[in-house]
C-alpha cells in the first residue's frame, strides 16, 4: 500500500493516460484518489497549468486544491503578487464556463463583462416578461416560467424548440415567454445560472476553433462527481477531452440523486461505450460504516437493475444492527425519536453535532422541531435565508452589478432610488418608455440631455448624483483597488443612513451594517487571493458561491446542535448516529415516483434511500408511523417498500406494484 492508498485506490492514481472510470462508493476515499492522482501526473512531467479538475461545488473544489497543495508541497505557501507559479485548474463547472465565456462570450453576441442573474434578478426579469405577454396573474408565475426555462436549458433546449417539446398549458405559455426572456437577458447583457454551462455548450458547437483552443489548454481532463453531470456538462466534457482522451471521471451511479434538476446516470453507466478504451477501477473499500450498516445498503440497491456491480465493503467491525420502528403516528415518532437523542446525548456523552434526522420532504420536520424544542435539545436546520438575498447586501452588490455593466437594467432600476434621490416612479416609467421607443438602456438614456433636460428638477439631480456616482467608483477602482471602490459607494451613496431611516431598533441597524461589513470583507479576500482581481470577477464569484449550501453546511457544523436535514442536503456528510424518518410510501418513496408508475423513478428514490443510510457510521434507525394525518384526519400508511428490501424479506420489486395499486384505489 503506497502513501496509505489501497490497492484500488492505488491502480486508479497510478493509471496516467487515456480514459478511465473511477467508481468510487460511498465513503471509500474518493477525494483522496483525485487529488494523489493530480499530484502523481505532475510528479510524472505533467506541466501543473496543463490540468484541468472540474467538480460541483466551491467547497470541493477549495479542498481539491488545499490537498493538492499539501502533496505537492506549497500548501498554506501564499503567491506574491506577480509571481507565476503554476497550478492545476481545480474549479466548478459553472466557475470553468465563466472563465471560457469571458474569453468568447462576444463570439455569442454578449458583452466580454456580461452579468450573471441570480434569482431575484431572474424573476425581476420574468415579471416584466409575463406583463408584456399580458397573461393573466393565475396562469403563469414567474417562478413557474423560470423552472419550466431552467429545465429546458438543463435539456440543452433553446427558445426556438421549446414550442415543440411543451406539452402542458404551462409549459405552452413558458414556451412564449423563454424567447422573450432571453432576448431581454441578452439585451441587458446578462446571462442566467443555466445559461454558463448552456452558452458555453453553444460556442463550442457554432465556432470550433475556440472549442480547440480551450480544449489544447489542458492534456488531461478529471470529473469529479460524474454521476451528476447533466448534458451539457457531459457534451462539453468530451469537446474537452475528446482530443488527448485523457480522461478520468470519477462518480458512483448508486449516488446519482439529482435528476430533478437535470442530472443523467446514463453518463456513468454508458461511459464504457462512450469511451470503448475505458479503464474502469472499483473502489469498495468503506472507511466510513460500520459492517451491519454497509449489509443493509447493500442489500437495498442490489434492487436497482442499471447500475454498475459493485459491492462496498467494511473495513470496520460489523458494529451495532440498524433498528426498524414502527410508532402509532407521526407525533409518536417525533417524540420517540427526541427521546432517544434526549438520552443519547444526556446519559450515553453522544455530541449534539453528531447526531442527524434525515427526512425526505420539507413538511416533515415540523413536529421534531417542536419536540426538540420542548426537550430544550439544541438543532440547527438547513436553508435559512442566504446571506446575499438580505436586502442591504442585494442592494449594494445590484450597485457593483450596475458600476460594472452599466446597462443591466434590473441592477439600475433597484438602485435607481435607493437611497432616495428624486427618481419618482413616473420619472423612470419616463425614462423606461424612451429606451423602448429608442431600443437603448436606460443608462444610455440617461446620458442624453435632451431627455434629461425634460425631467423635473429633483429628476435632474437624481440623475447627475447617479453619474456622479458612477464615475466615481469606477475611477477609484481603475486607480487604488476594489475595497477602496466599495468606501466611495458606501460613502457616495450614504447608504448608512438609508439603513437608520428604515430600521428603528439599534440592533437591527448594526446587524444590517454588519452585513455590508461581510461584503467589504469579501471583497478584501477576493482580492487577497487573486492577481487579477477585478469587479467582474468579484461579482462573477459571489453569483457562484451564493448558489451553494457549502458554506452553510460548514457553519452549522461549528455549532453543537442535532441537524435536521432532507435526504438530498445530507449527501456528502457524515454522522455517527442517524434516524431516517418517515419510512412510508408515498414519503419514501416520494409520492410523485409512486404515482408515475417509471421504475427509473423508484430506482432514484433507492437511491436517495441508499445515500441516508450510508451517512450513518455507527447507529442507524429507521423509523415510520402506521398512521398520519392528512387534511386533519388520521390515515393509514403503507411501509416503505425500501423497509423489505434492506430487511430480505422482499425478493421481487413487483410484488409492491400490486400493493400500491391497491392503495391508490
Amino acid at each position: 500500500m503506497a502513501h496509505g492508498l489501497n490497492p484500488a485506490q492505488s491502480d486508479a492514481v497510478e493509471t496516467l493516460s487515456g480514459p478511465l472510470l473511477v467508481l468510487a462508493g460511498a465513503g471509500t476515499g474518493k477525494t483522496r484518489v483525485v487529488t494523489f492522482r493530480i499530484a502523481n501526473l505532475i510528479r510524472h512531467g505533467t506541466a501543473p497549468d496543463r490540468i484541468l479538475a472540474v467538480t460541483f461545488t466551491n467547497k470541493a473544489a477549495g479542498e481539491m486544491k488545499e490537498r493538492v497543495g499539501e502533496l505537492l508541497g506549497y500548501a498554506g505557501k501564499r503567491k506574491k503578487r506577480g509571481e507565476k507559479r503554476p497550478e492545476p485548474t481545480i474549479s466548478t463547472f459553472h466557475a470553468h464556463c465563466v472563465r471560457v465565456l469571458r474569453r468568447h462570450a462576444t463570439a455569442l453576441g454578449y458583452p466580454a463583462k456580461f452579468s450573471i442573474y441570480d434569482r431575484s434578478d431572474q424573476e425581476s426579469l420574468a415579471r416584466e416578461i409575463l406583463r408584456l405577454l399580458r397573461l393573466p396573474g393565475t396562469a403563469l408565475k414567474p417562478g413557474d416560467l423560470l423552472g419550466i426555462i431552467s429545465n429546458w436549458k438543463n435539456e440543452s433546449i433553446h427558445p426556438d424548440q421549446a414550442p415543440m417539446v411543451a406539452s402542458t398549458d404551462k409549459e405552452h405559455l413558458a414556451a412564449a415567454g423563454y424567447r422573450r426572456y432571453q432576448e431581454g437577458l441578452k439585451t441587458r447583457g446578462a446571462m442566467d445560472f443555466d445559461d454558463l454551462l448552456l452558452q458555453t455548450e453553444v460556442l463550442f458547437d457554432q465556432h470550433p476553433e475556440i472549442r480547440d483552443a480551450e480544449a489544447g489548454k489542458f492534456d488531461h481532463v478529471l470529473v469529479d462527481e460524474y454521476q451528476d453531470t447533466n448534458g451539457s456538462q457531459y457534451r462539453i466534457t468530451k469537446h474537452l477531452a475528446g482530443k488527448h482522451r485523457n480522461l478520468c471521471v470519477v462518480g458512483d451511479d448508486d449516488q446519482s440523486i439529482y435528476a430533478w434538476r437535470g442530472a443523467d446516470v446514463t453518463h456513468i453507466l454508458n461511459f464504457k461505450n462512450d469511451w470503448p478504451d475505458a479503464k474502469i477501477v472499483c473502489l469498495e473499500a468503506n472507511y466510513r460504516s460500520c459492517g451491519a450498516i454497509l449489509e443493509m445498503a447493500n442489500r437495498l440497491i442490489k434492487f436497482n437493475a442499471e447500475r454498475h456491480d459493485k459491492v462496498l465493503r467494511p473495513s470496520r467491525p460489523d458494529g451495532v444492527r440498524p433498528r426498524i420502528a414502527q410508532h402509532k403516528d407521526e407525533t409518536k415518532e417525533s417524540q420517540s425519536v427526541v427521546g432517544e437523542i434526549k438520552h443519547l446525548i444526556e446519559n450515553e456523552h453522544i455530541q449534539p453535532r453528531d447526531i442527524a434526522i434525515l427526512f425526505r420532504t420539507n413538511e416533515q420536520p415540523r413536529l421534531f422541531e417542536t419536540e426538540l424544542r420542548k426537550a430544550d435539545v439544541p438543532y440547527v436546520m438547513l436553508g435559512s435565508q442566504s446571506f446575499f438575498d438580505r436586502r442591504e447586501v442585494r442592494d449594494i452588490v445590484a450597485y457593483l452589478k450596475w458600476i460594472d455593466q452599466p446597462d443591466d437594467e434590473v441592477s439600475l432600476l433597484r438602485i435607481i432610488n435607493t437611497p432616495s434621490r428624486g427618481m419618482s416612479p413616473k420619472t423612470v416609467k419616463t425614462l423606461m418608455e424612451h429606451a423602448v421607443a429608442d431600443g437603448v438602456s436606460i443608462w444610455q438614456i440617461m446620458q442624453r440631455r435632451d431627455i434629461v433636460a425634460d425631467l423635473s428638477p429633483a429628476a435632474q439631480r437624481g440623475v447627475a448624483d447617479l453619474q456622479s456616482v458612477f464615475a466615481d467608483v469606477t475611477a477609484r477602482a481603475k486607480s487604488e483597488s476594489l475595497s477602496a471602490a466599495m468606501d466611495t459607494l458606501l460613502t457616495r451613496t450614504a447608504y448608512a443612513d438609508e439603513i437608520n431611516r428604515l430600521y428603528d431598533e439599534p440592533e437591527d441597524r448594526q446587524n444590517r451594517m454588519a452585513s455590508l461589513g461581510e461584503v467589504a470583507n469579501a471583497i478584501g479576500a477576493f482580492e487577497d487571493n487573486r492577481d487579477d482581481a477585478d469587479l467582474t470577477g468579484f461579482l462573477a464569484d459571489i453569483a457562484l458561491s451564493g448558489r451553494e449550501m457549502g458554506n452553510e453546511k460548514d457553519k452549522l457544523a461549528m455549532q453543537n446542535a442535532v441537524w435536521l436535514l432532507t435526504l438530498h442536503a445530507a449527501k456528502g456528510l457524515e454522522f455517527p448516529v442517524v434516524y431516517m424518518v418517515g419510512m412510508e410510501e408515498g414519503l419514501l418513496p416520494h409520492s410523485r415516483s409512486v404515482k408515475s408508475g417509471r421504475e427509473e423513478d423508484i430506482a432514484e428514490e433507492r437511491r436517495l434511500c441508499y445515500v441516508g443510510i450510508t451517512r450513518a457510521q455507527e447507529q442507524l434507525t429507521l423509523s415510520m408511523a402506521l398512521t398520519r394525518r392528512k387534511w386533519g384526519k388520521p390515515v393509514p400508511t403503507i411501509p416503505s417498500q425500501f423497509l423489505y428490501e434492506v430487511t430480505g424479506q422482499a425478493t421481487n420489486p413487483n410484488q409492491f406494484r400490486k400493493q400500491r395499486k391497491m392503495a391508490r384505489r
